[in-house]
């Protein structure tokens, strides 16, 4: 799939089967029908014919070059998190990351790891702020004339 192409957002069932697709990729569809029986009941053709719709959407690619087909996850879990947390920062937030991530920190509590990594990144970009606006260095080398 294109980079530049609009992917559909997944249902909440077809992000489950993404979730296995991310962890065990590629599968069959027994190995994600297998796994997601794990968690709850659930029946063969189901998977199969979400597995149909999810390729037929781009949201999964099938390999169809052994006999029983192969699946994987047409984007890796970062970037489809990254299309859905933008899709949800323009409509929910006016399209500020930074809000959206506010809102998420005020919701839950964050481990101390987690805070870390925060800060962490906070960091990047307050250096990659800084960076971007001094002003270019003049040099002081002179030209000699011809």
């Amino acid at each position: 799939m294109e980079h530049g192409t609009t992917t559909p957002r997944p249902t909440e069932a077809e992000l489950e089967l993404l979730q296995i697709l991310w962890d065990k990729q590629p599968a069959t569809v027994r190995e994600i029908h297998d796994a997601l029986n794990e968690d709850r009941p659930s029946g063969y053709t189901t998977v199969l014919k979400m597995l149909q719709i999810m390729t037929a959407k781009g949201l999964v690619v099938r390999d169809e070059a052994n006999r029983a087909h192969v699946y994987r996850a047409a984007l890796s879990q970062d970037l489809m998190q990254s299309k859905i947390l933008k899709d949800l920062s323009k409509r929910l937030f006016a399209g500020s990351a930074a809000q959206l991530a506010l809102h998420a920190l005020s919701m839950e509590p964050a481990s101390e790891n987690e805070l870390a990594e925060i800060r962490a990144l906070i960091e990047r970009k307050r250096v990659l702020a800084n960076s971007d606006h001094r002003p270019a260095k003049q040099s002081n080398i002179r030209k000699d004339r011809p």
